[in-house]
């Protein structure tokens, strides 16, 4: 029988691009995603079961879950995707906007965790990826939230993975660098509040920045072979890097000392 993988955020970028590559290697694959009714491309495929999903509603979780158990008989692989970044100074973002970032990347992952561990613990294994990122390693300015869920997201998953290990199931995390997905765009809150001037010339040195740093993009394809090999390879370890820049970042990150790296940090944004 084939292997089954839930991804959650399957709609585009790196969820739709490991959707197809598991599917390219024989799995049975559940794409969930917020608004199902506009995928046209997973809905072709045999195999495969698009479902809605939402990471902030607790019962669209649990629908999708049962659904995709009921398709396939089980599910052996949970890909946690879902996931935004907001950018931009604290003090320009409404509550809201703060409280809306911390539930779709930390507790909604947490949710379609929850939801999924009754059938891993019956099962007697499964494997458990957390898409974090290179910025749950290190930081960027104006990156405050983001940044502090991608730190959450890993502090989770190397706790998970202790207790996880006594019901026979994996933790993975994958770290991707900057990929070529909406990131910047749709996935993307950026506040500001320009009549705090103090913070205008860090804005303006970030925005630059970034087109920098975004042109050394790998595609989504680049991660979805790295979560692949995550699920597949049969080992113990927690860590995998997704992208050049990303193993050159963090390997940079592993040598330096605060002091030094925030400098390096700070030069590369002109600050």
């Amino acid at each position: 029988m084939a292997n089954t993988v839930l991804i959650t955020g399957a709609s585009s970028g790196i969820g739709k691009a490991t959707a197809i590559y598991f599917h390219q290697k024989g799995w049975n694959i559940v794409a969930t995603m917020r608004t199902p009714e506009k995928e046209e491309e997973l809905t072709t495929l045999d195999h495969v079961l698009v479902e809605k999903l939402d990471v902030t509603d607790v019962d669209s979780i649990n629908n999708a879950v049962n659904a995709g158990i009921k398709a396939f008989g089980r599910v052996d692989a949970l890909v946690n995707n879902a996931g935004y970044g907001a950018y931009g100074p604290l003090e320009a973002f409404p509550r809201e906007n703060i409280v809306r970032q911390f539930n779709t990347n930390v507790i909604g992952l947490l949710d379609v965790t929850k939801a999924i561990l009754p059938h891993f613990r019956n099962n007697g294994s499964g494997t458990l990826v957390n898409i974090s990122s290179i910025g749950g390693r290190m930081t960027f300015p104006l990156g405050a939230l983001y940044h502090g869920t991608k730190f959450a997201v890993e502090g989770i998953s190397e706790a998970l993975s202790y207790e996880l290990s006594q019901i026979g199931c994996k933790v993975k995390i994958v770290e991707p660098g900057a990929i070529a997905t909406d990131f910047a765009g749709r996935s993307f809150d950026f506040q500001n509040d320009e009549s705090i001037a103090e913070y205008q010339e860090v804005i303006g040195q970030l925005m630059k920045s970034f087109e920098t740093v975004f042109s050394r993009h790998s595609e989504p394809i680049v991660v979805a072979r790295v979560i692949y090999e995550a699920v597949t390879d049969g080992s113990n370890r927690l860590r995998y890097t997704a992208g050049e820049d990303a193993v050159e970042i963090l390997e940079n990150r592993k040598n330096l000392d605060d002091e030094n790296f925030i400098a390096e940090i700070k030069a590369q944004f002109g600050l």
